[in-house]
């Protein structure tokens, strides 16, 4: 697995760049703080839309008001279950490296799609780090966030989110990796 992702970002480095380091966001279902309100509102609206498909399949009405419901209910096994796959899905789908030049995250999710971000632009960098150690590095202001289902992003709209490192091991040390790496571009720019 490491040599995978290794390897994936280092096919997209130039000859005399180098890596310093490389991760991948925490795997698996999160719970997130939003969801303190959403699952409360997801079982009421799964619930709900649960109970009414049910009651229609089972009930004669005309093929209209069957697939009338089914959007509903569609939309209410994706509160209920399917945000949570598909998030631990689109991080399971994505790496993040830091070269001697840039920052790199590349999702793997519909395609490859690459972002990268020259470490002499970066005008922002903030840590959000856990008791644990780990974290969210953000490359820029949060107030450009498009806020959604997890209090960052609505599922399929990675693009507009501004670039992070989120949920990664030893926050800190990556984020100081990012920190020097910067300051060595900007010294060598200023030379």
């Amino acid at each position: 697995m490491w040599n995978e992702q290794k390897q994936l970002l280092h096919s997209q480095l130039a000859p005399d760049e180098r890596l310093l380091w490389f991760g991948q966001p925490r795997s698996g279902i999160v719970f997130r703080a939003f969801d303190i309100l959403v699952i409360p509102f997801s079982l009421m609206w799964g619930g709900t839309a649960i109970f009414i498909q049910v009651s229609v399949l089972t009930s004669d009405t005309t093929i209209l008001h069957k697939l009338f419901a089914l959007p509903f209910f569609v939309v209410g096994l994706y509160l209920l279950f399917g945000r949570f796959i598909l998030d631990a899905m689109r991080r399971s789908a994505t790496y993040y490296g830091i070269t001697n030049e840039r920052i790199i995250i590349i999702s793997t999710r519909f395609g490859r799609q690459i972002r990268s971000l020259d470490l002499r632009a970066l005008d922002v960098i903030s840590l959000n780090e856990k008791s644990d150690g780990s974290g969210t590095i953000t490359f820029g202001l949060a107030s450009r966030r498009y806020y959604g289902y997890d209090g960052t992003r609505l599922p399929g709209l990675d693009q507009h989110t501004i670039p992070e490192f989120e949920m990664i091991q030893n926050a800190k040390s990556v984020y100081e990796t990012v920190r020097i790496a910067q300051r060595k571009q900007l010294e060598m720019g200023s030379v």
